[in-house]
């Protein structure tokens, strides 16, 4: 039995504080992290996807240390995941405050203030004309399901449509929205019938499902919702078309069907907004989130227009979905994003992109960058202008020994999705590393 005496509980005040800046004493991996990959190889799924061999120990705002004492500066922020930074320390005093207090008491049979008091908090700020209703749930698959179910248990009907690209989660009904890899679908079929997907982001996108699909094989009253991201995440942080967002919103209406918005990895502040379709001015009738809402800990939630969200007791619940501790990182984590990180991000994503876009005059190796506030990705390209992923993999592996943490997305895209609380000096070291690799990778 494992016993933990009081001195080796963290303690706040006394932590030695990271550097701001990466620092590297050992080559990479060191032998502590390559042990630790050895052991992880023997006993789990081969199924995770590892870029590089990063054995993390602790956080602290934007950087991270490994178990060997290196520091990193970390642009991945655990997948769009610690929008506060690593271990903040009022999202820390949250989660020990209320672990002293209740653990686990189930909100899907009993009633604790924490799960209603962040269902409040957010249904307040939901861009729904009179607030909203709230389901938690554990991830952004799991609220993706939820939705799917929603949907269909409101309209009555049972098509939905989705986009190629698009990446809503691996579990079944998720998984079936998916279409971002076909890694991700293969031999796992049958999956969840009554799916169409279409090409993302564009009018003709939609021309195609208003002028082809809607009178042969789609008949539009009977889809029960279009789910899509404002900005595709998995897919290559690709931002629609002026207007498409809004003609979603149109075709929606002229048919009954409702507008299901995956806010998963847009969402939380990530783009200078509490949710990325605020910047289109567009209302959706579901938006499901996860990632960032609680700054690290396993929550998500389904948020709907009031009027929606019919289905009566036992039709949807949730063992641990709002956990109390992960409800009281959240409410930390919502008036952090509210007293400055929101702001801090469309800042320091304007910085990002800026000097992207030098980086691109320069080289001309990578496209332009694209994204809102600190959700930004460019594109690595040949000599010849189409997409390389072999470069993209060998920057990802090369910013890496150099102290930088990078993620790929899409087809040869590396995305910037940093913690908010990142400031100017960060961003610089970042575009720095990035273009030492860059001119060192060609």
């Amino acid at each position: 039995m494992l016993e933990i005496s009081p001195s080796q509980i963290p303690n706040l005040k006394s932590k030695i504080a990271l550097p701001r800046v990466p620092r590297l004493v050992t080559s990479l991996p060191g032998t502590r992290a390559r042990d630790i990959v050895e052991r992880d190889r023997a006993v789990t799924s081969p199924s995770y996807t590892r870029d590089y061999p990063l054995v993390v120990a602790r956080g602290e705002g934007c950087m991270i240390e490994d178990v060997d004492g290196n520091v990193f500066l970390d642009m991945t922020a655990g997948i769009a995941v610690t929008a506060t930074g690593h271990a903040h320390p009022e999202v820390v005093r949250a989660i020990q405050h209320q672990s002293s207090l209740l653990l686990h008491m189930s909100g899907t049979d009993f009633y604790y203030e924490p799960m209603v008091e962040l269902a409040e908090e957010i249904a307040s700020r939901a861009p729904f004309p009179s607030g909203a209703k709230v389901f938690f749930t554990n991830s952004g698959a799991e609220s993706n399901e939820g939705a799917i179910k929603l949907a269909r248990y409101y309209t009555g009907r049972s098509l939905i449509v989705a986009f190629l690209g698009a990446f809503h989660g691996r579990t079944y009904g998720a998984m079936s929205l998916t279409a971002s890899k076909a890694v991700q679908r293969g031999k796992f079929g049958p999956l969840l019938p009554g799916i169409t997907h279409i090409p993302y982001g564009t009018h003709a996108s939609l021309d195609y499902l208003e002028k082809q699909l809607f009178p042969t094989t789609l008949p539009p009253h009977e889809v029960a919702a279009i789910i899509v991201e404002p900005i595709q995440g998995e897919g290559g942080y690709i931002v629609p078309e002026d207007g498409f967002l809004q003609r979603i919103r149109d075709i929606c209406d002229r048919y009954g069907i409702l507008m299901a918005i995956d806010e998963v990895q847009s969402g939380m502040g990530r783009t200078g907004r509490l949710f990325a379709i605020e910047h289109w001015n567009v209302m959706p009738d579901i938006i499901t989130t996860a990632k960032g809402i609680a700054s690290g800990l396993p929550l998500g939630a389904i948020l709907s227009r009031p009027e929606l969200m019919t289905w009566p007791p036992g039709s949807h619940a949730t063992t641990f979905g709002g956990n109390p501790i992960a409800c009281a990182a959240a409410i930390a984590t919502l008036r952090l994003l509210e007293n400055g990180l929101m702001r801090n991000a469309t800042l320091m994503g304007e910085l990002l992109q800026a000097g992207l876009r030098c980086l691109e005059q320069q080289y001309q190796r990578t496209s332009p960058p694209r994204g809102k506030g600190l959700m930004v990705a460019v594109d690595l390209l040949d000599t010849e202008g189409n997409l390389d992923p072999q470069l993209r993999d060998r920057i990802l592996q090369q910013a890496f020994k150099q102290g930088l943490l990078l993620l790929g997305c899409g087809k040869a895209a590396i995305r910037f999705c940093p913690p908010l609380v990142i400031d100017s000096d960060q961003i610089q070291i970042a575009l720095n590393i990035f273009t030492d690799v860059l001119k060192n990778s060609l």
